[in-house]
């Protein structure tokens, strides 16, 4: 930790939300301001790698200056009254739940802007590219900031509009489809979570999250609570998303652009599992019980289905997509962190504010990958890929294949890597959940959980048999171009980041833990 000015703290929380909305505007001009290249399509390019840069510098910065000693206190707000007659207000702030939210979206831009600036996607206007991304950006870093609940609505919003158009206009196949699955699943449930969100700020008479946290429910009714988690709940589960309103997913994977893939499954779906435990968890805690088992169930079935369809795609002769395989993977990842919400537990809570991150982490890394199988083969058919690379990965492009078996191992779970700790944290919260929850039937959901994560290291272990291993190459087989280097620096903090988190799980414990012990108390922050 370093010793910043508050004032400072706050420019850089605002600076994080507002900046990538200036940067957009900008790289919209004739002539992105400051940066020259070959082509004017170059320079909106390095126009975007700079902005998300300096994004992520501020992010960093932002992270050295917490107070790591008080993660639980909200740091860096600001607090303005925006629109008096509704007490809606600019409030932002900062607690060692959103931080590492905070990083990691400003992470996963940057290497997205970094790589597609090497690698566009065919499309329209690189400029359209480039503000796209983004106003995405910006959109998920003020859901992550945002201490009202209109503003988290507004910020909910605005990512939509922008992977709608990544998707319909740089996808590929049935990418119109797609994008129109997408836009319409998502706003349904937003406008259902508006109506929650409207109920609780008007009953209580305040729009204020930290307010309606600290009053843990108190100002509300049973009946109200209960109406509004059903109302936001669905809006949340959407983004999750939570079987079975998961259905929107695999095809939005299946068509959006490698970069758009890596936001979608690394940022997008974790603003929705944030806020069940930013608003939910505290602002209407008997609501939430009464869901609570409900929850969890939900969430067991789409650990199981989600591996279950995994297992279907990869086997032989399915006609099985790698980019969908891991699209339905992260339908089971996601259950896990629901399951983790559902305990109203420190620890399941904890378990699944740590799978959030392994997961942007790790799926992000999968994607990256995929994509890049996708640029050398022109393919992300299973079968296809197995007779591509039959001759094992690992002889014709090592790198490439290591990295890929690398991911697929993290993402199955194995202890030492991000992908272990969120998991076993959720399955212990299920197995001691809150008191006034059934303990018979969470351990009945841990010990389903428990069967998924075998199923999920059987169809991991199953794609990687069939797209790195295989007899050794011929002579006469072409070679696969390996890790080039702009992919390797946009792979390699992904890499690092998963090594370290496994390794060392008190790094993001240490934050969230003191935040989710207030939280779920509703104390003074």
């Amino acid at each position: 930790m370093i010793d910043i000015n508050e004032s400072v703290m706050q420019f850089l929380l605002a600076f994080l939300v507002a900046g990538p909305l200036i940067g957009a505007v900008a790289a919209l001009l004739p002539a992105p301001p400051g940066l020259k290249g070959k082509s004017p399509e170059q320079a909106v390019l390095r126009h975007g790698v700079t902005v998300t840069g300096v994004v992520l510098i501020a992010a960093i910065v932002l992270a050295l200056g917490f107070d790591h000693d008080h993660p639980s206190k909200m740091q860096a707000t600001t607090d303005i009254s925006w629109i008096p007659a509704l007490d809606v207000r600019i409030h932002l702030g900062v607690d060692g739940i959103s931080l590492p939210l905070l990083v990691l979206s400003a992470l996963l831009t940057f290497l997205c802007a970094l790589y597609s600036s090497f690698k566009l996607p065919s499309g329209p206007s690189p400029k359209a590219f480039v503000a796209l991304l983004l106003v995405l950006e910006s959109g998920t870093l003020a859901t992550f900031a945002v201490l009202d609940l209109l503003l988290f609505f507004l910020a909910f919003e605005t990512v939509l509009i922008p992977m709608y158009f990544l998707i319909a206009r740089w996808g590929g196949e049935q990418r119109t489809r797609a994008a129109w699955k997408f836009i319409l699943f998502t706003l349904l449930g937003s406008v259902v979570m508006l109506l929650g969100l409207l109920l609780i700020g008007i009953k209580a008479g305040t729009f204020d999250i930290m307010a309606l946290a600290t009053d843990n429910g108190s100002g509300l009714t049973t009946s109200v609570q209960v109406t509004a988690v059903l109302a936001i709940g669905i809006g949340l589960a959407v983004k999750t998303p939570m079987w079975p309103l998961h259905s929107w997913l695999p095809d939005a994977h299946t068509a959006a652009p490698t970069v758009g893939s890596v936001l979608l499954a690394g940022v997008l779906l974790k603003m929705g599992t944030y806020g069940f435990v930013r608003i939910l968890l505290p602002v209407a805690p008997d609501g939430f019980r009464t869901f609570a088992p409900y929850l969890g169930a939900f969430a067991v079935v789409g650990i199981i289905y989600g591996s279950l369809a995994c297992l279907a795609l990869a086997r032989q002769g399915a006609k099985g997509d790698l980019k969908r395989l891991i699209a339905y993977s992260s339908v089971g990842h996601m259950g896990f962190v629901l399951l983790g919400i559902a305990t109203m537990t420190p620890t399941g809570v904890n378990g699944a504010l740590f799978a959030n991150i392994a997961h942007g982490l790790i799926t992000g890394l999968l994607f990256f990958l995929v994509g890049a199988l996708k640029d050398r083969t022109g393919t992300t058919d299973l079968d296809t890929l197995a007779d591509h690379t039959g001759a094992a990965l690992y002889g014709r492009a090592p790198r490439l294949g290591g990295l890929v078996a690398f991911a697929a191992v993290a993402s199955l779970g194995l202890p030492g890597l991000a992908g272990f700790w969120g998991e076993m944290l959720a399955l212990f919260g299920a197995f001691n959940p809150a008191d006034d929850l059934s303990r018979p039937a969470f351990l009945t959901f841990m010990a389903i959980a428990a069967f998924g994560t075998l199923l999920t290291a059987a169809y991991m272990l199953v794609v990687v048999r069939r797209v790195c291993m295989g007899a050794a190459p011929q002579p006469d087989t072409p070679r696969l171009a390996d890790v080039q280097t702009y992919e390797f620096a946009a792979w390699t903090p992904l890499v690092a980041l998963t090594v370290v988190a496994g390794l060392w799980p008190k790094v993001l414990l240490g934050l969230t833990d003191p935040a989710v012990q207030q939280l779920l108390s509703g104390g003074p922050r």
